[in-house]
């Protein structure tokens, strides 16, 4: 029996495609590593719910609260992780702690810099060493587990996050949607926060929007948004179809940068650097405060990229039956 888990949104909007397949198919039990509770009024069916204790330090707190919980593993053989958090870190450990093995949903991902983005990096690349089954949204993802000589089977089978939007019509209205949380950014999210305003102001012709993160670090700077729409959380399924009929994007999100180019948009992108380097130069622009209202100018003359998505064709679900059916997980 597989143990999928799962804690954040986008964690269980990535692997929700994959439960609905296994279904009647491949016996599983879900698991919630509890950050956001939300989620869990939109499961229709039974989850083992863990609690994150409180402590000085968050990340500390999370790898401490979900070892030593044997329980939850009794018949299981398999355990089904998604992405990169700290708890998908934690499950996998504790996983290969037992002798289990690991699925690694979303797996090959890099930027090479620890620091970018914080603490994932660290993370997935911790979970590839204990993977035993590698589930690749690109063939660079696959490539790049191949060159670090990982143990386990490597597979391609695309982003299952595309799965949720098969079958959505993309049109390009006047909204420019932005979503901005990373931790990296939070030291500049001020920063951020101005120059996007300059812009809202600069270009009236478009209609900012901001779902604003409810973490403190982002909303302190609130009042600086004097001329972007700022809302709050938008819920996932309709803020699939704002992406949808947006004009372009401004985001330090992964996930919205495979999204958007499903869409066919273009796609700012508020860091450093990215893991998602199969999309740069055409669906998605890497930039920092100073290069950002520039960018910005060249970018909305022409916001349609001409290309195919390079992340999946939202059938990845399927693919990953299969796999874990010749698996024998």
């Amino acid at each position: 029996m597989i143990l999928i888990c799962f804690g954040t949104r986008p964690e269980w909007i990535k692997i929700k495609p994959v439960v609905e397949v296994l279904k009647g198919e491949i016996p599983y039990r879900l698991l919630f590593t509890g950050q956001h509770l939300d989620i869990l009024d939109k499961i229709n069916e039974e989850v083992i719910t863990l609690q994150i204790q409180e402590g000085e330090n968050r990340l500390d707190s999370i790898v401490s609260s979900l070892m030593n919980q044997n329980e939850i593993f009794d018949g299981i053989t398999s355990v089904f992780v998604q992405g990169d958090t700290t708890s998908v870190f934690s499950m996998a450990l504790a996983a290969f702690h037992r002798g289990l093995k690991v699925i690694h949903l979303e797996a090959g991902l890099r930027t090479y810099n620890k620091s970018h983005p914080y603490p994932e990096e660290f993370n997935r690349r911790a979970v590839s060493c204990m993977a035993d089954i590698h589930l690749c949204p690109t063939k660079t993802a696959g490539e790049v587990l191949k060159y670090e000589k990982v143990n386990g089977d490597i597979h391609i089978v695309g982003n299952t996050v595309l799965d949720n939007l098969a079958g959505i019509d993309t049109a390009y209205g006047d909204e420019v949607l932005i979503t901005l949380h990373r931790r990296e950014n939070h030291d500049i999210m001020d920063v951020w926060f101005e120059k996007i305003n300059t812009i809202a102001k600069n270009y009236p012709e478009y209609k900012f929007t901001i779902p604003l993160h409810p973490n403190p670090n982002v909303q302190k700077h609130k009042h600086l948004l004097t001329h972007v729409n700022v809302v709050d959380p938008i819920p996932y399924d309709q803020f699939v179809h704002r992406l949808a009929s947006c004009k372009l994007v401004i985001t330090d999100s992964g996930g919205i940068q495979e999204e958007t180019s499903f869409f066919g948009k273009k796609c700012i992108v508020c860091r450093e650097h990215t893991e998602r380097a199969e999309g740069l130069g055409v669906f998605s622009f890497l930039t920092t405060p100073d290069k950002i209202e520039s960018l910005f100018h060249e970018i909305q003359k022409n916001p349609v990229p001409h290309g195919d998505c390079p992340y999946g064709d939202g059938l990845s679900s399927y693919r990953i039956l299969d796999i874990l059916k010749d698996a024998d997980v």
